[in-house]
């Protein structure tokens, strides 16, 4: 399960995190579980599964401070991926990080292995 919050989607443990503190702060609304008498501005809202095709891979809104960081050799985080498919644009941005390098593309062919990225070590021979 994912939240949305404040447009923002979070992993289970950050949405749930983020729960609490609204509680604490007393802005709960009087039932959680009847997420039609709030707005996600408000209280998270839950949704079973994120898979939803995105233009991009999705990761927690909490960024660097989630809960289940992904954490890289230089000691950088980002947000643990939410396990989202991708639309066509989707692929081509992944493709395209890919091109350009870097951990985070590196972890994001990891995770998108089902893309062909043969193409994505050609460089370009045009000069300018």
């Amino acid at each position: 399960m994912t939240y949305i919050y404040a447009a923002d989607v979070y992993c289970d443990d950050c949405g749930e995190e983020i729960c609490r503190a609204v509680h604490a702060s007393g802005n709960a609304p009087a039932d959680p579980d009847d997420q039609s008498s709030y707005d996600s501005d408000q209280y998270p809202k839950s949704c079973s599964g994120y898979s939803d095709e995105a233009d991009c891979p999705q990761h927690c809104g909490s960024g660097d401070d989630c809960i289940n960081a992904h954490e890289f050799a230089d000691g950088h985080k980002i947000g643990v991926w939410l396990e989202n498919d991708l639309t066509s644009d989707g692929v081509d941005y992944v493709k395209e990080a890919v091109r350009d390098g870097g951990e985070v593309a590196e972890l994001w062919a990891e995770y998108y292995d089902w893309i062909d990225f043969d193409d994505c070590n050609e460089t370009n021979s045009e000069e300018f």
